[in-house]
């Protein structure tokens, strides 16, 4: 079945329907894993967008129980060259297409990935719609009706993901910490990450308060990755502010960054394609180590890189920088205990370079009780 992808500025693409027949909108970026695809899928950080995979075949492993980030495929629409016709895994249990249709994940396969991905670096991200079946009408139309949908710069979407009840990942062996974490789109792989370390997560929807943050009575406390504009999160960057002011030991990824740039008093920008992808060269300044790390974000901090910053809650660095393009991928505190990274160091499917933050956030906290038991 013909399907056909429409980007805002009028490029045409045609290939075939994969996944679910119908229509889909959102912000068209380009992933750039060669592996992952269903972590991928299942990150709510995608929310709203529709996701290119420059990796020329997609779905060779099929689609298993265990890798999924969360409850359901969050991307908006998918886009593929050449989808695998027999998936081939000891795990897997049905196809990447067959998983898509029951979802109702509607996709384009067959259109050239590397075209487009060329197109969208040069023009950057933007709105699009994958229209198939009956959907498919006059160009013209199919445009006007792309060109109507909102942009990603002002969505405010970490609420629409997070989850609506607090629930608890618990601690793997012995519990040595309670961490809250503040769900703005958060991934399964992350609690599991802390779990590993001793760490029970008590997971608190987006709308949390800082009386329900305390409420858990924190060694710790996280702030997740997530999807959407960090400028219209304005209720966490105000949890967050509470927490640096009381100075339990804090820990962000990706959107949690965002919100620790804007409680710090710096700003944040939209990114013109984003970094999307798990080969992204990060260089951590505080050892000069670089790391291979896994992205997912279209924002950035607007943080100064040559020089230690003041800020309402101290004296602030920028501690990791990507070596691509010089953006900002992690800041700290020097007076606090608190750290944030844009980056994902749960790095499911990989690579795993980063993991060592989770053991600097417990680090933290147990500096942390430490003292408090001396004083």
């Amino acid at each position: 079945m013909t399907a056909v992808l429409v980007l805002e500025d009028g490029r045409v693409f045609r290939g075939r329907a994969y996944g679910a027949v119908g229509v889909t909108f959102g912000e068209a970026v380009f992933c750039t894993g060669m592996t992952g695809y269903q972590e991928t899928l299942t990150d709510p950080s995608y929310a709203r967008q529709i996701v290119v995979a420059t990796a020329p075949q997609i779905g060779n492993t099929g689609w298993n129980d265990e890798d999924d980030e969360s409850a359901r495929i969050w991307v908006a629409g998918y886009v593929v060259r050449d989808p695998a016709r027999v998936p081939s895994n000891w795990r897997s249990r049905r196809s990447l297409d067959e998983e898509l249709v029951s979802q109702g994940v509607v996709g384009i396969s067959g259109i050239d990935t590397r075209a487009l991905t060329r197109h969208l670096r040069e023009r950057g991200a933007m709105r699009a719609g994958v229209f198939s079946g009956e959907a498919i009408a006059a160009e013209a139309e199919l445009l006007a009706r792309v060109r109507e949908q909102p942009h990603m710069k002002g969505a405010n979407l970490c609420e629409e993901v997070s989850t609506k009840e607090t629930y608890v990942v618990p601690a793997i062996g012995t519990k040595r910490f309670t961490v809250a974490a503040v769900d703005l789109g958060i991934k399964g792989m992350t609690p599991h990450r802390m779990a590993e370390r001793g760490v029970e997560v008590h997971v608190l929807p987006a709308t949390a308060t800082v009386e329900d943050v305390y409420a858990v009575d924190p060694d710790g406390v996280f702030f997740s990755n997530g999807p959407g504009d960090p400028e219209t999160a304005d209720h966490p960057v105000s949890v967050m502010r509470a927490v640096l002011e009381r100075g339990t030991p804090l820990f962000g990824i990706c959107f949690g960054q965002q919100i620790l740039g804007r409680a710090l008093g710096f700003g944040t920008y939209k990114l013109k394609y984003g970094h999307r992808g798990i080969n992204q060269p990060v260089q951590d300044r505080t050892t000069g180590k670089v790391e291979v790390t896994a992205h997912n974000h279209g924002f950035a901090v607007d943080a100064p890189l040559d020089r230690v910053s003041d800020t309402p809650y101290g004296r602030a660095e920028v501690t990791h920088v990507c070596l691509n393009d010089g953006v900002v991928e992690g800041l700290r505190l020097l007076d606090r205990p608190v750290f944030s990274v844009q980056y994902h160091p749960e790095a499911g499917a990989g690579p795993h370079d980063a993991a060592y933050l989770f053991d600097r956030f417990t680090s933290l906290m147990n500096t942390a009780l430490m003292e408090s038991a001396r004083g």
